[in-house]
């Protein structure tokens, strides 16, 4: 399994690469603009034959003339050796159909307030669908498919009596929602109300936040 490199190793690798933007340690982005349509599938189809040469490969998002690019590795949990090479290969064709480099798009994030982020963390992971990234803080939950928000775990040392302003909403289809809830109660949240059952049900994880599974 490649290793994961740490933040320091990772500012060095990336040193000579100023348009690839990391995510902590757990990804690498390269958001460029193309000429037209025809050269962003052109740069997708570069990247492409590269990617099958090192049988590593990146996450694509196309919007007519703009291509993101997202580089983790998965089965180590974050980024490594691979990734950065993967990235100066992508730079190499994004200079080769002439593409202008973007800024990193705006990250955002969801922070809940903790004493004890793994007696909750899997509670969350659950109910949202995510899986566990390593982070500047800790690990961090993020959607598999990198859309939506990330939620990370900020510690806390007293826990608040007051209850949460706050709270997630995450629609599933109408099969799926009783399985979801499931593995919430599972994951250690606890049922605060199913009265609204099947259009949503309201669970709690251990410090109170809590999560409406809605159907869509």
């Amino acid at each position: 399994m490649p290793e994961l490199l740490t933040m320091q190793e990772l500012d060095t690798a990336l040193v000579g690469l100023p348009a690839v933007h990391k995510s902590g340690t757990s990804l690498l982005r390269v958001r460029v603009k193309a000429p037209g349509f025809p050269q962003a599938v052109e740069l997708i189809s570069r990247v492409a034959l590269s990617a099958e040469e090192m049988n590593h490969h990146p996450d694509v998002d196309l919007r007519f003339d703009k291509v993101t690019f997202t580089l983790s590795t998965h089965v180590s949990g974050g980024v490594t050796a691979l990734d950065v090479e993967l990235a100066q290969r992508i730079m190499v064709h994004v200079d080769a159909v002439g593409a202008e480099v973007l800024p990193p798009a705006a990250r955002v994030e969801l922070a809940i307030d903790t004493a004890d982020a793994d007696a909750i963390r899997p509670f969350w992971k659950a109910g949202l669908g995510y899986v566990e990234r390593r982070g500047d803080e800790g690990v961090e939950l993020h959607n598999p498919d990198e859309v939506g928000p990330v939620v990370w775990f900020q510690p806390s040392q007293e826990p608040r009596t007051q209850r949460n302003r706050i709270h997630f909403d995450v629609y599933v289809a109408f099969d799926e929602a009783p399985r979801r809830v499931a593995e919430v109660v599972q994951a250690g949240g606890r049922l605060v109300t199913d009265e609204f059952a099947p259009d949503w049900w309201v669970l709690a994880d251990a410090d109170g936040n809590e999560l409406c599974v809605c159907t869509q």
